[in-house]
């Protein structure tokens, strides 16, 4: 079942208007799924589709520039490119060469080395684009908030029959995310980087301390960046930097870590019911995760900060585009109520509006200038 995602349209105009066009995201969220969807609006003569985990693909490859060039005027697109970087010049030439745009569709599950390698090789030629998970305004009339919550965002575990299937699927994927990709990407111990991941998903939300993620493991402290870097680079983690206003107050300046999906948070969290989650200290957290998981698909190109002071000032999200700015605080209840530290924040760093992101029907005005908004009203608001 194929289910329309937010990306579709602005897709298909970069294709008329760049040379080469890169969706990226986590590995599982459906980037082949909308390439081939996209990808099989063209006539058969009109495309070519390799998929670089696929040893008979990866052989075309050989002399990529002869492949390239038996298929030109053709849609060629390159799931996994991370497998085969070295196709960035030979692209790039060819681009070159032929002129137009429309030439390339790369998908890629790595970014650190993808991004750079990528951007400094196609510079002025390449249109990025991020798939997350499933937003909630991409499945709101098939699954409830709830549901939504429970599975997270990943395809499969979204749509799996029942919530043992989404569960199974979400522990396999886990096991094979670090004992295939990551230990084929890079030299991890895999014992280490579950036990670092599990660690996380306590804590996400919550302040780096790498200090204490290297006693708790027992490794040190600049294998836990690594580990660190390595999952954020693939898409699992989100590390937000602190907003340093210029308030003449003592900031936290360290940043904080999110894992990018409920439903994995859950996993690791061994919660399968959402009465469970409900009575779960973790609940917060949990919606934290939700919102921002929205934000990154709704809003990629935004910067998102947290701010917090020592005097007790606080705002969960701190968003920038421009000179926009949006303060979001999360509230996982269907009656938040704020804090004098949101309100002393709010004031900090110069926010017009404070959005209270709540799991909530409807939204409604709280004060002047403070307005609750549930999921899809927050879109609205943002945009």
């Amino acid at each position: 079942m194929y289910i329309n995602r937010l990306l579709e349209g602005e897709v298909r105009e970069a294709l008329k208007d760049f040379p080469v066009v890169a969706i990226l995201g986590p590995r599982q969220v459906g980037k082949s799924t909308l390439a081939k969807y996209l990808w099989e609006e063209l006539p058969e003569d009109r495309r070519v589709y390799l998929d670089l985990e696929l040893p008979s693909d990866l052989a075309k490859l050989e002399d990529a520039e002869w492949f390239f060039s038996q298929n030109k005027g053709k849609l060629i697109c390159i799931d996994e490119i991370q497998r085969k970087a070295d196709l960035f010049p030979v692209i790039r030439s060819l681009t070159d060469s032929w002129g137009g745009n429309g030439h390339f569709l790369i998908l890629g599950s790595a970014s650190m080395d993808l991004i750079r390698q990528s951007s400094e090789t196609l510079a002025g030629r390449i249109s990025f684009h991020y798939l997350g998970p499933f937003a909630y305004e991409e499945v709101k009339g098939r699954y409830s908030l709830e549901e939504y919550i429970l599975r997270g965002g990943f395809p499969r575990s979204l749509l799996a029959r029942n919530i043992e299937v989404s569960m199974r699927w979400r522990e396999n994927f886990i096991t094979t995310f670090i004992e295939r990709d990551l230990s084929n990407w890079f030299q991890v111990s895999t014992g280490n980087v579950r036990r670092l991941w599990q660690m996380l998903a306590h804590w996400s939300g919550q302040v780096l301390n790498y200090s204490s993620l290297s006693n708790s493991l027992d490794i040190s402290s600049i294998t836990v960046k690594r580990y660190l870097d390595l999952l954020q680079g693939t898409y699992m983690l989100h590390v937000l930097p602190p907003y340093l206003a210029n308030v003449g107050k003592r900031l936290v300046k360290s940043p904080k870590v999110y894992l990018a999906d409920s439903g994995l948070m859950l996993t690791f969290l061994g919660i399968t019911d959402f009465n469970h989650l409900l009575g779960h200290p973790s609940l917060g957290r949990v919606w934290e995760t939700v919102v921002l998981a929205n934000l990154k698909v709704y809003f990629p190109f935004y910067q998102v900060y947290f701010y917090r002071t020592a005097q007790g000032a606080e705002i969960d999200f701190v968003l920038t585009y421009g000179d926009r700015l949006w303060a979001l605080e999360c509230k996982a209840s269907l009656s938040p109520a704020l804090r004098k530290g949101n309100k002393m924040a709010m004031k900090d760093i110069g926010a017009r509006k404070l959005l209270v992101v709540a799991p909530v029907k409807k939204g409604w005005r709280m004060q002047e200038g403070i307005f609750v908004v549930s999921l899809e009203e927050m879109l609205g608001f943002l945009k």
